[in-house]
């Protein structure tokens, strides 16, 4: 078998998180600075064997699209370019931080560590990879 990758995209930073290769376990990998995401992507997908990107899909409570919607849809359209054999998944990411922050108080992160963002990004797409693994 091979990976799934959850990209838990930001205007600044993006969180990524991925399968094992049974597609059993869901762990952070790293956050990056978005404007390298593309090229970690290609990287990553030159030396593993990646067979779909999740990437989250911010809602509003009504079930719109959130503003940073509009910031994912160009992006995807580039990954689709650059990387045209590995299809893309939405999953709805709503809550994903708030959880995610959750996760690290229940873990017993100190103040310090609980004000790292890029690890939010990380365990938020963390939790995103999770939910589709549960629900597949």
């Amino acid at each position: 078998m091979s990976r799934i990758i959850a990209i838990d995209f930001g205007k600044k930073r993006t969180g990524i998180a991925v399968t094992d290769e049974m597609q059993i376990i869901a762990s952070g990998l790293t956050t990056v600075n978005t404007d390298q995401l593309i090229p970690f992507l290609k990287e990553y997908t030159s030396k593993e064997n990646v067979e779909l990107f999740l990437v989250g899909k911010p809602k509003q409570m009504d079930n719109s699209d959130s503003e940073s919607e509009a910031l994912i849809l160009p992006f995807l359209k580039k990954l689709s370019k650059k990387i045209p054999q590995i299809p893309f998944k939405r999953v709805d990411e709503r809550f994903t931080s708030k959880m995610a922050f959750q996760t690290m108080i229940d873990s017993g992160l100190g103040k310090n560590k609980r004000k790292d963002k890029a690890l939010v990004d990380e365990i938020s797409a963390t939790i995103i990879l999770q939910s589709y693994l549960y629900n597949k």
